[in-house]
């Protein structure tokens, strides 16, 4: 009987051991992955401030300089100076004053970088950089006095919106004063010098160069727009570079051309045509304003459907919220458009109004694991349901092919799948210990799962936005 007894206890002395020592390993790689992670977000913090500061920075010091100048030299002009001036100022207040609802842009609670455009103001910047001559008569100011009028215009544009309390961002004046700045570098001394009228002579081709000039502005004003957003928010730099890229041709084509007419304008006729010529850009800004709005209302009326799940129990408080704002954050790291992250919002925050079929809720709302049956008729009757609501057809062929093997799915319905899958094993009640220990199994399972059920390109991008610490957070 003894020696019976005596190779149990060894085997289940040995198993003992065996547990704590994978337990050991396990709490050891999650202790180095969790000391990499720090390091890689202290580095994309100094990154992020460093591109902020060298922004800023530059801007500062270009407006010390040009205060300085002016305050010396005096004003010159100063009824050109007064009337951009004032256009300037009058661009920034309504850009802030009576700000739209938040725009869907950055769903899950993450707000849209881009804010809204000042395109009166941005026009009126460029203006007067590109102003070489005034009615009939040379202009006598020059590139330093430009940054001082822009400067000064800005900030007093900002006090009304400070008085009543409105959010503002030193990053638009900031990088307005470097793309004016840039303008008229590449103008301002070469118009007074007579070097680009024996080059171009006063025909159509100072009109071309002009044109070059104002696209040139624009695509760096868009290289540091794209730049603080990222030092902002950690989003990659590519697709906020290519949304920026994407939305000149629209307000950024404006700006340009009216910045254009607008010194032609007044080279020959005077100040007068200043405020005619800012009446199209004050209708382009209110019809932006009732766009936003209105899209604005559409989400939250999505918001509001999708919240039936979680209002009936079948699902948790939050759920459809958090996946759609992680879903996002996925599909900005992979490089998805506007459009097509709009898309995906829409059919995270939907992809579980298929259960409101189920005669039982699911323990937790927690459907992959499911059997595939299940999963292919709570997704089918979802994607029935959200093509009534008057959606885009593409959410609801993304919320009904949830359930299809991820090789034959399309890239929104992969990304909505892994990131309803890591929510639940995070915040169901199979979730055990810390918050960091849950998140590091939840994403073990997904990539163990990666050979049939997940995309492995959609579950290392989640990895990788889990990483910066900005979404996902367990509730």
């Amino acid at each position: 009987m003894a020696t019976s007894r005596t190779p149990n206890a060894l085997a289940r002395i040995a198993e003992r051991h065996a547990r704590a020592f994978h337990r050991a390993r396990r709490q050891r790689a999650e202790t180095v992955a969790a000391r990499e992670e720090g390091r890689e977000r202290i580095s994309r913090g100094r990154c992020g401030g460093l591109t902020v500061v060298a922004v800023y920075g530059a801007a500062g010091a270009l407006a010390v300089v040009a205060l300085v100048w002016t305050e010396w030299h005096g004003v010159r002009q100063a009824e050109a100076a007064l009337a951009f001036g004032a256009l300037i100022a009058v661009g920034e207040a309504i850009r802030c004053v009576e700000a739209p609802p938040a725009l869907p842009g950055g769903g899950g609670g993450v707000p849209d970088p881009r804010g809204e455009p000042a395109p009166l103001a941005a026009a009126g910047a460029l203006g007067y950089a590109l102003l070489g001559r005034l009615g009939g008569e040379p202009a006598t100011h020059g590139v330093l006095q430009v940054v001082t009028v822009v400067v000064a215009a800005s900030l007093a544009g900002l006090v009304a919106p400070l008085a009543l309390g409105c959010p503002v961002d030193p990053g638009h004046t900031a990088r307005r004063v470097l793309t004016a700045a840039f303008a008229a570098v590449c103008f301002q001394p070469l118009h007074r010098t007579g070097r680009l009228a024996d080059w171009l002579g006063h025909g159509p081709s100072i009109v071309g160069y002009l044109l070059a000039l104002l696209a040139l502005t624009a695509l760096c004003d868009a290289v540091l727009a794209a730049a603080l957003a990222r030092a902002r928010t950690g989003w990659p730099y590519g697709p906020l570079l290519r949304d920026e890229l994407r939305s000149l041709p629209g307000v950024g084509a404006a700006v340009c051309a009216t910045a254009a007419v607008m010194a032609l304008t007044v080279a020959v006729a005077g100040l007068w045509p200043v405020p005619v010529l800012a009446v199209p850009l004050l209708l382009i800004q209110y019809s932006y304003r009732r766009y936003a709005g209105i899209r604005a209302t559409y989400r939250q009326t999505i918001a509001s459907l999708a919240r039936s799940t979680e209002i009936a129990g079948y699902t948790p408080t939050g759920h459809a919220r958090e996946v759609a704002g992680l879903s996002r954050a996925v599909g900005r790291e992979l490089g998805l458009s506007e459009p097509r992250l709009t898309v995906l919002e829409y059919a995270a925050l939907m992809h579980d109004i298929g259960q409101l079929s189920l005669v039982d809720p699911v323990p937790a709302g927690a459907t992959e694991p499911l059997p595939a049956a299940e999963q292919r008729k709570i997704a089918l009757l979802g994607g029935a349901v959200v093509r009534q609501t008057g959606v885009p057809a593409e959410v609801a062929l993304v919320v009904e092919r949830q359930a299809d093997p991820y090789r034959e799915q399309p890239l929104a319905a992969r990304i909505v799948r892994a990131v309803n899958a890591y929510t639940e094993l995070v915040s169901g009640p199979a979730a055990e210990g810390a918050a960091g220990a849950a998140a590091l199994r939840a994403l073990e399972r997904l990539r163990l799962a990666t050979a049939r059920d997940f995309d492995p390109v959609v579950v290392e991008a989640l990895a990788t936005v889990l990483s910066r610490g900005v979404h996902g957070r367990p509730r």
